[in-house]
């Protein structure tokens, strides 16, 4: 429908040292505005953390929007800058491949007056679709996105049931904020833990989904909810249909989407919104949080450009 970022969007995201991004995964700030995080992002000059290019590479960078019109593309409002002007990394990493080569966002949400991240700490990239982790935690900020905390005894490394939550969506209902993970990379399948808003930095709070029942505090115990590989998800309520709706792409590269009346499922097969051959080399399927009629916007990455593009179906 329309570039969201780099040089041929509308946002001019290159003013701020954007020229390339992925992901965009949005949520309301409970404020009046969408936030929306990118992963790695790539930029001219300083500072220069890729040996021997002229990239200056970023992990994670966020945009702000309070664009209600998404019909003509949308608009960003401002971005967190660094000392030099660009959008500024929110969680550093040292980019050292097998220590810590990227800090991805993978969900985002406003829980107990304050905006929370989950991030995947990746250890090393490996074949397309395929990628290890150090563990996966939350991050929050108390200042609408501008700084940023790793709230680290969240930290869940990549071993046990806590290998299922290494990305995921949330999705708040209720007092509850559930989180719905799958383990690194594409083509794995989805589980589902939840907490109370209030106490989403103890990990002793959650409670896992076993297929029947919530069990507190064992993540092993939490069996799959959707079968069939994911990529990277996107869980949202939608007022329309009286559904939940989940966005993410197929084994086959097509971005695809699921239903069901209730967090826990049962959640319907997939239905194709692009097909895979449409748009070559996409991924992710990230939900507008404010487009919950009949018309559904998501923001999608075409990796042969390396920008993010806002997609619209009729529901």
């Amino acid at each position: 429908m329309a570039q969201a970022t780099g040089l041929l969007s509308a946002n001019r995201t290159q003013d701020s040292n954007v020229l390339g991004t992925d992901l965009g995964i949005m949520w309301d700030n409970g404020n009046g505005q969408v936030l929306t995080a990118f992963g790695d992002t790539a930029g001219l000059g300083i500072p220069n953390l890729l040996v021997g290019s002229l990239w200056s590479w970023r992990s994670n960078v966020l945009f702000r929007s309070s664009d209600r019109d998404l019909a003509d593309g949308m608009t960003f409002d401002s971005t967190p800058r660094d000392i030099v002007g660009q959008s500024k990394e929110l969680i550093p990493s040292p980019k050292i491949p097998f220590v810590e080569i990227s800090r991805i966002p993978t969900a985002g949400i406003a829980a107990d007056g304050m905006q929370y991240m989950s991030i995947m700490s990746v250890k090393n990239w490996g074949e397309p679709g395929k990628w290890e982790t150090n563990y996966s935690s939350l991050a929050f900020s108390t200042d609408n996105g501008e700084n940023w905390v790793e709230a680290t005894e969240t930290r869940r490394p990549p071993v046990g049931g806590n290998l299922n939550f290494q990305m995921g969506a949330f999705v708040k209902d209720g007092e509850f904020v559930y989180q719905y993970g799958t383990p690194p990379g594409r083509g794995g399948l989805v589980y589902l833990t939840r907490v109370p808003e209030k106490q989403m930095r103890d990990l002793n709070a959650y409670e896992y989904w076993d297929g029947g029942k919530w069990v507190p505090k064992n993540p092993d115990v939490a069996a799959p909810i959707v079968f069939g590989g994911v990529g990277e998800i996107s869980v949202q309520y939608n007022s329309y249909l009286g559904q939940y709706l989940m966005l993410t792409t197929d084994d086959h590269n097509s971005v695809v989407m699921r239903r069901a009346p209730s967090p826990t499922g049962p959640w319907s097969a997939p239905e194709v919104l692009i097909a895979g051959p449409e748009l070559p080399s996409m991924y992710g399927a990230y939900i507008h949080p404010w487009s919950s009629g009949p018309d559904l916007y998501f923001l999608t990455t075409v990796h042969s450009n390396y920008n993010v593009l806002l997609m619209h179906t009729t529901l």
